[in-house]
């Protein structure tokens, strides 16, 4: 089954429309941003690219450029109605507009019994879609029929999650199907979960290829539509991966269980029919709506080459992302999984999963009910369904030149990851030589370190931080397996409580205004969001004469002070501030700011250290911890 050579058809950028006429307002736009920018930069207008737009430009993880603005002049050819290779906008022509996707809910009550009163209270709620836990993630093998029992298994899916106990647990969900009685046995959509290659890349139980292979057998021989198999792609977003990454990853091993499928002897359309996708939808609204669109497209295209292509839709599982929740200020996670569910939604997921906004927590940390929980994940989709009337509408972002741009772009780079790991061997070659981990690693890497640098912003975390909460019990500050996009703040304010503790008082730092308001208000704002981010206190002295802040200071007992002013305040008062400081027993003094405003000013005069706004937040605050002991 050759693959790798083969270009993505579909998935390559379409190309531009003949004789595309140029948009009459383009140019007074961008007559305009040069304009802007060339005020922002200090520079003359003339000075800038012949294309200014292209300085607002913004580069993803994968190499993609957002444009600042998309026009007719980006317009693409129209993609094949829903039900149509190459399924771009959607595998199923017939869906129920009135319904929408399959709102799902994981259950994973440790007996049977109470995992059949909180799937049929969930049903009863609003869900549509089952993910039940069995074995070690939930009910007893044993209790599976108990568990499902009253189930309407032609209304709601279900999908078994139960890593090495997966064949098990699939023989008693047959003989549930064996006694139930429904003459179209089609319309009953199992799901198996059995996903030994993605579980290898995460370390999760599962079972081997050679059992799989089995129970698709038993799958393919049903009358219902049984899937054994999900490609897990969540499990590579949560190492880190990029959208990209994750895509032709999960595309990757998804060819890989075709070759063993029709190596064992099945057909490519059985083969094709054991496959379904599970994706990660994060708050990036767009990215995640062209990620979705682009992943049908990629299926689409292997099952073109494999000789197949009506059998290309796959289903998708849509989970709100785990790597974006934080634990600190986690009432905000719940407009991060808003706009997660409504990206997966608009990009056409089959079925949607939202996390509960307290996932990253130990159960009873905010001393909040799972149900509470539960129903504020469930409402949500209920929400952007039954209200806002998503589902009303199959692929709405159909024929935006930002959206059509954006996936077909994705499609090329994911494919491109894909011959990667082809390339390599395929997809069990590049996870046991270290490559697929290594990739994603890198972008892991880089991921972090725009978060350590604030140039991404994470929401209560390092932007707007409450150092007003409650400290986290032991038990969440263990380190996770998911790579959180805040957990190396999250750790500082960690290391803020354990001070807390011992100390009866956070590590403080001073705040030293000069010059009026006008002039240091910025600056003093922009330090203690800061300082808070890395859980220190800050202490505002207000505006002062060089005396009285030598007063101040000592009165304070603290050891390390920030000057905030502007640039030219620096260069008239901060030589004597921190000559006051310095006398009042402070260790450490900074400067909000660059070293280039106090370049004048020499030996003990110069500030110790400068908090700008680009620079490694995580080090330099952790540097500051460290001076006061934390």
């Amino acid at each position: 089954m050759q693959i790798a050579s083969d270009t993505a058809a579909g998935a390559q950028p379409a190309e531009r429309p003949a004789g595309a006429s140029p948009v009459p307002e383009y140019a007074a736009w961008r007559k305009g941003v040069a304009g802007v920018l060339a005020k922002a930069r200090k520079v003359d207008a003339a000075d800038l690219p012949e294309e200014p737009e292209t300085l607002l430009a913004e580069t993803t993880y994968d190499g993609l450029t957002i444009a600042p603005l998309y026009t007719r002049r980006d317009e693409r050819p129209e993609q094949p109605l829903p039900g149509a290779f190459p399924f771009v906008r959607g595998r199923d022509a017939t869906r129920d507009v009135h319904q929408g996707w399959y709102v799902s809910a994981t259950v994973g009550a440790s007996d049977g019994a109470a995992a059949n009163r909180e799937i049929l209270a969930g049903l009863d709620s609003g869900i549509s879609a089952v993910r039940l836990g069995v074995g070690a993630r939930g009910v007893p093998v044993a209790e599976v029929p108990t568990a499902l029992n009253g189930l309407l298994f032609e209304l709601a899916p279900l999908t078994v999650d139960a890593g090495s106990d997966v064949t098990a647990a699939a023989a008693q969900v047959f003989g549930v199907l064996d006694r139930y009685q429904l003459p179209v046995r089609k319309d009953i959509q199992v799901g198996l979960g059995a996903a030994p290659f993605t579980s290898g890349f995460s370390g999760a139980d599962d079972i081997d290829l050679t059992q799989t292979l089995a129970l698709a057998a038993a799958a393919i021989a049903r009358a219902e539509t049984v899937r054994a198999i999900t490609v897990d792609g969540t499990v590579f977003h949560d190492a880190g991966a990029s959208d990209a990454q994750e895509l032709g990853a999960a595309v990757a091993a998804g060819l890989a269980y075709l070759r063993a499928l029709t190596e064992d002897g099945r057909d490519i359309a059985d083969a094709l029919g054991q496959v379904e996708f599970r994706f990660a939808a994060t708050d990036d609204q767009f990215a995640t709506i062209a990620k979705f669109r682009a992943a049908r497209q990629l299926w689409a295209r292997v099952a073109h080459v494999c000789g197949a292509p009506a059998f290309g839709g796959a289903p998708q599982h849509a989970v709100t992302s785990a790597a974006m929740m934080t634990q600190r200020d986690p009432w905000v996670n719940m407009l991060r999984t808003t706009l997660a569910a409504f990206g997966a939604g608009v990009g056409g997921a089959d079925t949607v999963t939202v996390l509960p906004f307290d996932s990253a927590l130990p159960a009873g940390e905010l001393d909040v009910s799972k149900s509470f929980s539960d129903r504020m994940a469930r409402n949500t989709q209920l929400l952007l369904l039954e209200e806002s009337h998503l589902g009303h509408v199959q692929d709405p972002g159909a024929g935006s030149w930002y959206v059509e741009d954006l996936t077909a772009a994705l499609a090329v780079k994911a494919w491109e990851f894909m011959q990667e790991i082809e390339s390599a061997g395929g997809y069990r070659s590049a996870l046991e030589s270290g490559l697929l981990a290594e990739r994603i690693a890198a972008t892991r890497a880089a991921r972090d370190s725009d978060v350590a640098h604030r140039k991404t912003a994470v929401t209560g975390v390092n932007e707007f931080p409450n150092l007003a909460e409650a400290p986290l019990s032991e038990a969440a500050r263990q380190e996770a397996a998911i790579a959180r996009y805040g957990a190396r703040f999250e750790a500082l304010r960690n290391r803020s409580d354990a001070y807390l503790a011992a100390k009866g008082a956070r590590p403080r730092a001073l705040l030293v205004p000069l010059g009026s308001v006008a002039e240091h208000n910025v600056r003093v704002t922009f330090i203690a969001n800061l300082l808070a981010s890395g859980g220190i206190e800050s202490i505002n002295l207000g505006p002062l004469e060089a005396a009285g802040i030598g007063t101040a200071a000592t009165e304070s007992g603290a050891t390390i002070a920030v000057l905030c002013g502007s640039d030219k305040r620096y260069g008239t008062d901060a030589g004597a501030a921190v000559d006051a400081l310095r006398a009042a027993g402070i260790e450490t003094v900074l400067l909000a700011g660059s070293e280039q405003a106090v370049a004048e000013l020499s030996g003990a005069q110069r500030p110790d250290g400068y908090l700008a706004a680009r620079i490694d937040a995580v080090a330099a605050l952790s540097g500051l911890l460290e001076k006061v002991g934390a």
